[in-house]
């Protein structure tokens, strides 16, 4: 990848004189400029996603510059070394290839010289075989009893990416339940053991490295718990343990039997794992056809990404706007509001996605950033947030790029309620993009009589009611939320988050800044074992570990 500050590009120093120029233009008046704005910034996906970026504060020379700055960086050929499997990952000496798990048709898929998807293949073949045994209700546990219930043990990329697509997928889901055990808080494992029939339930250790302090401590309290059950033996564990890692041998010294070791690979991130054997409670819960569907759904947005040019690449496209105003305009977050219930996690997901991808301070040159990276990513599903936050979108003095997103047909036609969801979709889009005038106000209430108790004339009043708009969105909307539409979105997120990454000059794929605390953590719990009083660190901490070990 080409190693460029990008302040001190070309294209940066245009973009910088151009925003100069159009910082302070309104997007109504960009709309009355330009009739024909919405088919200029909007881009169809296979006639199932539609994605409408005409409500930004851009013009066609803002898009002009933006796209010359991808080429500055050569993101073309940075996209091709992805898919080719190069080793992009340069801190972690690897290649990022979870394309490739989504690519299951294709023969060969060379890394090192060797065919890597006939693993994959493999792999996916275990996954349909031991998922349609479960679903069929032929595993049965040590004392007979089909499966229920399926625990899922793991943090991070390991829980968050399955979780958010089994929960968005609930239409497709069949008789299983399905419950996450992530946090190190002993009361998250106590409460999911509540709910569950040890006799009926089998438990996924989801971790790449087996060692993820969390993840085993929580499998080792559940090992533990499974053991003391009346008439349990060690061999039982064959029909209740599986593990989805690449470390086999912790596996096995785990005490899980090697058929029920399912593999992925060093090339496979955390957070980018939900399509390898992460993806096992995936498929138990929706079915592998289901399963295959969401892999199909991203494979056609990779080949979208890979061979369209970037003046048409939505992944691209969204991604030079979301730099557009997070190093020129100099906002923070971006807001992502889901108007449909059960995607009511994938804010929290692309939270991760995105901010342990780009949330870095040196670029790959080795020097620290003087440029903003990654953005804070939150969002609540819609209609909720419109009563709690949407109040400083429209009125406060926050500039907040969001993304809202919205099937069009829903899986629970009750009375009118999609209607009316959709009605207010389109209504914060347009009222946060156009807002409403101290004039429009006046001009609506000119011959309405008016109360004068507090305020001497209507304008005092309606002063507080302006809502300036000018607030830029990106709105998606989807026929429906299917296994294959979800695949494709979450790809679409994945390749901007990358887009961005290259052009910010950083690397996406490691995560250096999560070891720090897991490293502290190990020592500190040494010292809180000990007696002794802690004098190792700061007067805070110390201080802090000696009053717990008081107490």
């Amino acid at each position: 990848m080409k190693n460029l500050n990008p302040t001190s590009t070309l294209s940066w120093k245009k973009l910088n004189k151009h925003f100069l120029k159009i910082r302070n233009i309104h997007i109504k008046d960009l709309f009355q400029k330009d009739i024909n704005r919405f088919k200029k910034f909007s881009l169809n996906f296979k006639n199932l996603i539609l994605i409408d970026y005409s409500k930004n504060r851009i013009t066609e020379k803002t898009i002009k510059y933006l796209l010359n700055l991808a080429q500055e960086f050569h993101l073309e050929q940075a996209i091709k070394s992805m898919f080719n499997g190069d080793y992009i990952n340069v801190t972690e000496n690897k290649p990022v290839l979870h394309t490739a798990l989504r690519d299951f048709k294709k023969k060969k898929i060379f890394l090192n010289n060797v065919n890597i998807s006939i693993s994959i293949n493999e792999v996916l073949e275990k996954i349909k075989d031991f998922s349609s045994k479960v679903i069929s209700q032929e595993w049965r546990g040590y004392t007979g009893k089909y499966i229920t219930d399926v625990v899922n043990i793991g943090i991070g990329g390991s829980n968050l990416g399955p979780e958010m697509v089994i929960e968005s997928l609930t239409p497709y889901k069949n008789h299983l339940n399905f419950h996450f055990i992530s946090n190190l808080d002993g009361t998250h494992v106590i409460e999911v053991l509540k709910k569950v029939n040890i006799e009926s339930t089998i438990f996924l250790i989801s971790s790449k490295t087996f060692t993820t302090q969390e993840t085993m401590t929580n499998a080792l309290t559940v090992k533990n718990f499974f053991l003391k059950q009346p008439k349990v033996s060690l061999s039982d564990m064959s029909k209740h343990f599986f593990a989805l890692s690449m470390n086999e041998k912790a596996v096995i010294k785990f005490g899980i039997i090697k058929e029920n070791f399912f593999p992925f690979w060093d090339w496979v991130g955390g957070r980018y794992s939900l399509w390898s054997s992460v993806g096992l409670s995936i498929a138990l819960s929706i079915g592998y056809k289901n399963f295959s569907l969401l892999l199909k759904g991203a494979h056609d947005m990779d080949n979208h990404f890979l061979h369209t040019p970037l003046n048409k690449n939505i992944p691209v496209l969204l991604g030079l706007i979301g730099l557009w105003y997070s190093n020129f305009f100099h906002t923070e977050t971006e807001g992502v509001f889901v108007y449909d219930q059960y995607m009511n996690k994938f804010a929290k997901f692309l939270q991760q996605t995105c901010m342990e991808s780009n949330g870095k301070r040196v670029d790959r040159n080795r020097k620290i950033v003087s440029w903003q990276t990654g953005s804070i990513i939150w969002g609540e599903p819609g209609t909720n947030g419109q009563h709690s936050f949407y109040q400083l979108l429209h009125q406060g003095t926050k500039l907040i790029p969001s993304d809202f997103i919205i099937p069009m047909k829903t899986h629970n036609k009750i009375n009118n309620h999609h209607l009316k969801l959709l009605s207010h979709f389109f209504a914060q889009t347009r009222s946060l993009a156009f807002g409403k005038s101290l004039q429009d106000f006046l001009h609506e209430n000119k011959n309405k009589s008016f109360f004068k108790k507090r305020f001497k004339n209507k304008k005092d009043f309606f002063i507080y009611q302006v809502c300036p708009g000018n607030q830029p969105t990106n709105s998606f909307l989807l026929r429906k939320i299917t296994p294959y539409t979800l695949g494709a979105l979450i790809a679409l997120f994945e390749h901007k988050i990358f887009t961005q990454g290259v052009i910010l000059n950083i690397y996406s794929f490691d995560q250096w800044g999560v070891e720090l605390g897991k490293s502290i953590a190990k020592d500190v719990l040494s010292i809180l074992k000990s007696k002794d009083l802690c004098t190792k660190y700061d007067s805070s901490t110390n201080s802090l570990i000696n009053f717990y070990k008081k107490f």
